[in-house]
This record gives C-alpha cells, structure tokens and sequence, in this order.
C-alpha cells in the first residue's frame, strides 16, 4: 500500500485557515449575531486627569431605545467597579472617584441598536473638576506631584515598583578596571499594536441556566475565564469564553478590559446578551501600549571587550500597573539587556511610575519587553564602536558569546540553550555585501551623499516558561495539546493557545504529520473555545510552538508508544522486534510485515489486545525546563536627503535562527512582517501626549501605519540552530524582526550622519529630526 504525503517538519504546507479568509468566509466576535441581542457603547473622559463631581443620567436613559445606562457607582454596588490587573494592581472599570487617563470609561449605554446607543452617550452630561495632568515618568516622580492613585491605602506618590538584576559590587569593579566607559540615554517611545479588528465581546448570560458564554477578542481564553470567575463571581464552569478568528492581536488582545466586565455585568443583570464592538479611536486610546521605557546605559570596556553592562530604567506605566508579564518579574524580561554578548558583569535597575496615560504594557510582537532591552544594547555597541575608532561588526563578533560557551549563563540570570551568533553575521554581513559597501559609503561622502550602513544582533528570550519562576496572576505558564486518533486515522487536535494570525491550523497540524504519520491535511486543529480545549496560557510573547508545540510533539510520541503496542498485537510479534518509518509500524528484517498508524488507529477501537485500555488519544500539559533564545542579525543600508531630511532604506537583510522551522513559508511570512513594523516603529509610529494628557495618535491620521509603498522590500536568511531541550528543537518566531530592527534602523541613520557626531536620534526618526540635526552639525542643504 503506498504510503499517503505526510509533510511535516521543514515543508512549506500552504496555509489551511487561508482558504476560509480570503473568501471573507472568517468568523469574528463582531460576526456574532444571537438572539434579543443589545448594543453597548462606552462614554470616554475628555479629560486625563479630573475629580468626577457628578454624572447626570436621566436624558440618556429617556432617549427611545435605550434599556440602561451603567455608571461607576451602579458598578459598585455590584462590587464590579474595580478589577485586578494581569500585574496585581487594580483598575477602575467605570470612574467612581475621578478620571486617570484620556479616554478612560465613565458610563455606558446598553440600547436595542448600537447607533441609539452611541447618540445616548451625548446625552450623558458629566462635570468634571480638573486636575493637573502628569504626562511623564520623571515628571510624576517628583516631591510635590500629583498623587494619580490617591485612592490606594499607603500611596503617597507616583513610585510603582522597583527591581533588580545582576550583580551590582562586580559590576562597579568592571567599571573601575576599564579602560574606556561607553554611555547612552534613549528613550524607546510609546507605540500602539493596532490591530486589523479592534477588541470587543458579546456576552450571553443565561438566566434560567447561570451558564455565561462570552465570545471575545482573546490570545488568552481560559486565563480570561478564570479572571472573570474572580472579578464577576461567576463560577468557573458556568463561564465559556469562545475566541473566534482574531483578527490581530500583538499582544493588544491580553489584558482584561471595562468593556468586556461591562458588557457581562450588563448581561447579568439585563438577560439579554449584550454585544461591545470597540471603534479605533477606543482602541488606539485605551487598551494596552507598548514601549515608554527611559533608558540609560553604560557599557565598559577593556582590551577591546565588553567587561561591564550598566543600566537604569524608568517605565511609563500609566494610570494602572496593568503590564501583561510574568508576575516575577516587574520590568518584564528587560534583563536579557545583556544580548548577544559575552559581558561578565551587569547589574540593571528598574522603576516604573504612574502617568495619567492609557495603561496595560503589552509585549507587542517581543517577548515581555525584550525589544526595548535589544534596542537599548545595540546602540549602546554601535555607540562603543564610533567612540572606539573600530568597526561596528568587528567590535560584535569580538564580543559575542562563542557557541562553545552554551549553555551559557548570563550575569542577569539567564541560562542561554544554544547559539552560534557568528555565523548569523558571517551571513548577514555576506548577503549585505558589507565590505562594498563600506567603500561605496565613503566614495558617496565625498560626493556629498549621505550612505548609512546599520547592524543589530540580537538574542531573544520566549517560551514563557518553567512553571516554577513564570506565572501571571498566580496561574502558571506551562500549556497543553489534546489529540485525539479517530478510528478511521483522522485526527483532532486542541490545544491551549489561540492564533492571531500565526497559522496554528497547519503548523500544529504538521508537528502531529512528522510524529505520529498522520498526512497534515487529516488533522484538524482548534482552539480558542474553553469549554473545548484543555486549559493553556494562551498566545503572546512568541510562547505556542515553545509550550504548546512541545505540548503537541509529546502527546503526539506519546500516542505513537501506545500505537506501537497494537501494531505488535497486529503483527504478533514483541514490541522491541517493531521499527518505526514514515507513518507505518515494521518487523525488523522483514519490512513486507507492516501496518500504517492508519490500521493501530482502527484497532485502538476494534482489536485491542487484552489488558490494553481502548481508544487513541490523550492530552499532556507541557512545563518547559527552561526557555527557548532565537536570535540573529540585522542589516539595513539607507540613504538620507540632505535637503529634506528623509531617509530611505535601499537595502534590509534579516538572517535570522528560530531553532527547527516548522513551516520555512509561514516563518518567512511571521519575520516579514515583524520587518514591516520594525520598519514602522523606527520611523513613523507614535503614541505621543501634550502637556494636558491629550493623546496625539487617537487615529489613523496622527498614528501612522505603513503601507505597501512605503514598506521596504526584504532579503532573508536562515541559520539553524536547534533548542537542545525543546522536543523538535523550535525556539519560537513570533516576534524576532521586531527585535532587531528598530534598532538596525536607527543605527542606519546614525551611521550616515556618525562622522558628524550625531549619534543621539530617537524614534520614530522621521525627517524633521534628521533635518535638524544634519542642520545643527552644517550638513543640510
């Protein structure tokens, strides 16, 4: 019998959920239509900081059509007006003493049609009494600021937390035998992911039942479940969260937001089921950012060598400590600042203040603030390599940690898996044609043309994590896979994360094809619905092939070990007289003696062997021993106008190593379009606020989103380097071209204007601040 296509690992499948969206065939929460459904809509405060001195209802509430008006004190009474946070703090749900961020939730409006619903909310009259506004971290942290979170017991000013890593005596002894202190202040600012569909949830109560079923824009499902059981008092089994298809989340689509509580007190207490859909000035406004870290660094040097990484971080934390992290760890896994580099001694410091911004950090396309730590060590080392006199390349591969020192331990605390970061640069450096273009930068200066050449290697950390160090909110971070074997062959498997556009449905499905030999395209993949699927942490920070895919592989051996006791009872034979080949179980010597995992699945249920429980299937929750360290290089080469200031890349190569690729097409897929956002980030997104706490970048006229025409074009490379530990040795590729990229960006510009010493831009770098300082060294035109 010939033996069916299999495709697992290292073959580029075509996507299977692509058939279903580009025939607009896709199910979204706003897809959602059920029966007697209402409508709920969101006021937002003008104001970024003011005392609410009362709130007037009575008109709204009259307006034809409109079924309840929800205020903070309503809330109250419900004891919903606060919810706890992903990071242990608190967060209003609707305003019941004053309003801490523009934009935050003050009432709502449930009506029949949500057009009645929005009009409702003009009729809601609202008097504030103002407050100064506080619109940054160094600002809040002074003596006589304003106290943003004055209704906390014991809070007297603006501090969140502080945290350590390293060591700090052998650090300040790394410094004191250098020969040369290297320093940088940068600020990598607030950006927004900005999904394609913005949050929202329609939420079912069932009154004669109990049963709550909520569908929802959620990466993370059951731990939304689990925190509504804690926030609402639902009981857990009564809850069913449904995540349909998303349509982009970036980590936007982890936290718990008001209008998901909102939505299902008001089904709660209405009976209906009441739909949220959030507009993108909503979005853009309120859920969870990105970045906002103030960061200083110093880096000593002796020899030659990195000898000593010192750093000190302030984080915008906004209104409400409501960081998407593990609980451990309060800056995020910022401490992986050491990089790609060989530094014996780091010690980093870390604070985070409120702000009378949106709150809820989330690790966009990073893995729990990685990006802003390898943006903040790679122009610390382009900076070395200026102030040195020596080549930026030079000066990394001299210091990079050598692939006989894996597993390496970092001195902030990390255990590397493996790595061989030369041999990224060798190939990047090799696809960038660097030594040409070196020549053909300085033939261009003395053309008067400005040619910059930027470089970014960086080391990342995903896979959250070993269950004993990595939770949050108290639940920890392993995950899980079901597969279950039908007797005809055909396969289900579910799993605990959720895709945002990753392609879980094909590569979890070829994981399954290169284990257990069954063809990719007779395995069906779900997810996203608690009620079906076994409990997992979700999608974020580049964690499902790390957890979930180990998860998979596992259960998958594990399935193939059972497998193999039938096709011994099939073939009469011992168990160790069998070899395993391409799906099919054979006799040792006698290869014509075969059965397929097609025939063990039929006899799982038809023609077990006795004391052999019956079935084929299985679940297994993974808690991975350590995390997994992609890594890579990047090189950009760009061109600025001295007239205008603007700069275009004229060539971006990304090599990049994620361990074992599943899918080569899809991983191209996921690094292109971390690209297009690194891309977007050094140059054109910005999340920015006035003095008054105005939020400028509410839509998409000020919050600026590339293109086609403005997108770069890509030259891509690959080196492989397998997870030792990972059971297919996959690292995770969720978010790596987002790493490195701003940084080899920004490097790029630098390095064009560097012999000018301009060497402080910050991002976005959009052509007014290039014209300025090529004007403030004499270089514009």
């Amino acid at each position: 019998m010939a033996t069916p296509t299999v495709r697992g690992l290292g073959h580029s499948v075509e996507r299977k959920e692509d058939a279903r969206f580009i025939r607009g065939k896709g199910t979204y929460f706003d897809d959602i239509v059920l029966p007697g459904m209402l409508h709920l809509e969101l006021l937002r405060s003008p104001y970024a900081h003011a005392r609410l001195v009362s709130i007037d209802t009575s008109k709204a509430a009259a307006l034809p059509g409109v079924v309840a008006v929800v205020t903070g004190e309503l809330m109250a009474q419900h004891n919903l007006a606060w919810m706890p946070t992903l990071s242990g703090d608190t967060q209003a749900v609707l305003v019941t003493d004053k309003v801490r961020f523009q934009g935050q939730e003050v009432a709502a409006v449930v009506a029949e049609d949500p057009y009645v619903a929005k009009d409702a909310l003009e009729l809601i009259e609202v008097e504030y009494d103002p407050l100064p506004a506080v619109t940054g971290p160094q600002q809040a942290l002074v003596e006589d600021a304003p106290v943003i979170r004055d209704e906390k017991e014991g809070q007297t000013s603006n501090h969140v937390y502080h945290w350590e890593a390293g060591d700090r005596e052998a650090t300040e002894r790394a410094f004191a035998e250098a020969d040369k202190v290297v320093s940088l202040d940068t600020f990598y600012p607030r950006c927004h992911p900005a999904p394609l569909e913005c949050c929202g949830c329609v939420a079912d109560v069932n009154p004669a039942t109990g049963k709550a079923t909520i569908y929802m824009t959620s990466q993370a499902p059951h731990v939304h479940r689990t925190l509504f059981a804690l926030v609402a008092g639902l009981p857990e089994e009564k809850i069913r969260v449904i995540s349909p298809d998303i349509g982009g989340g970036f980590g936007n689509k982890v936290p718990i937001y008001p209008g998901y509580v909102v939505a299902t007190a008001a089904s709660l207490l209405l009976g209906r089921p009441v739909k949220w859909v959030e507009d993108r000035t909503g979005n853009l406004i309120s859920t969870g950012f990105a970045r906002d870290y103030h960061m200083h660094g110093e880096l000593a040097v002796k020899d030659g060598r990195f000898t000593g990484l010192r750093v000190k971080m302030l984080s915008d934390q906004g209104a409400f400590y409501a960081d998407a992290q593990p609980t451990k760890f309060r800056a995020g896994l910022f401490h992986i600042v050491t990089g790609s580099y060989d530094i014996p001694a780091a010690f980093v410091e870390t604070d985070g203040a409120y702000t009378n911004k949106a709150p809820g950090g989330v690790a966009y396309r990073c893995s729990f603030r990685v990006t802003e730590a390898s943006y903040l060590i790679e122009r610390l080392v382009q900076t070395a390599a200026y102030e040195l006199g020596v080549d930026p390349a030079e000066l990394r591969m001299q210091n990079f940690i050598r692939p006989e020192q894996f597993p390496y331990h970092s001195a902030t605390g990390f255990e590397y898996d493996s790595g061989d970061y030369p041999a990224a640069m060798k190939l990047c450096l090799e696809k960038l044609g660097y030594e040409e273009l070196r020549a053909e930068q300085a033939s261009a200066r003395e053309e008067g043309r400005l040619l910059g050449i930027g470089l970014a290697s960086f080391t990342e950390v995903v896979g959250a994590g070993p269950a004993h160090t990595y939770d949050i909110a108290g639940i920890k971070m392993f995950d899980s896979a079901e597969l279950r074997v039908h007797p005809t062959g055909k396969a289900i498997l579910k799993l605990g994360v959720r895709s945002q556009g990753q392609g879980h449905e094909t590569t979890f499905a070829q994981i399954v094809a290169e284990e257990l030999g069954i063809p990719a395209e007779d395995v069906e993949v779900q997810e996203g619905d608690t009620d079906n699927t076994p409990y997992g942490l979700g999608t974020y920070a580049s964690r499902s092939t790390p957890t979930a895919g180990a998860a998979t592989a596992v259960i998958s051996r594990t399935l193939r070990a059972k497998a193999q006791k039938l096709a011994a009872h099939l073939l009469e034979c011992s168990e160790d007289d069998l070899e395993w080949n391409a799906g099919r179980f054979s006799v040792k010597g006698a290869p014509d003696r075969s059965v397929s995992i097609q025939d063990c699945a039929f006899a799982a249920y038809t023609n077990m062997p006795e004391g052999l429980e019956p079935g084929l299937e299985g679940v297994h929750y993974y808690n991975p021993p350590n995390m997994t360290f992609p890594f890579g290089t990047y090189g950009v080469v760009v061109e600025i106008d001295r007239g205008t200031g603007a700069w275009k890349p004229l060539k971006v190569v990304a090599v990049d190593d994620c361990g074992v690729r599943i899918n080569p097409m899809i991983v191209e897929g996921q690094i292109m379009g971390g690209l297009t956002e690194g891309y977007a980030i050094a140059a054109m997104e910005l999340i920015d606020f006035d003095e008054e706490g105005n939020c400028i970048g509410s839509n998409f006229m000020d919050y600026l989103i590339p293109t086609a025409w403005e997108t770069p074009g890509f030259d891509l490379g690959e080196t492989v380097t397998p997870s030792p530990h990972h059971p297919i040795g996959a690292k995770g590729v969720g978010e790596s071209a987002t790493v490195g990229s701003p940084a080899a960006y920004v490097n790029a510009v630098v390095d064009a204007l560097a012999h000018a010493g301009v060497r402080n831009l910050e991002m976005p770098v959009t052509p007014d601040r290039v014209w300025a300082a090529l004007n403030e060294v004499g270089l514009a035109e």
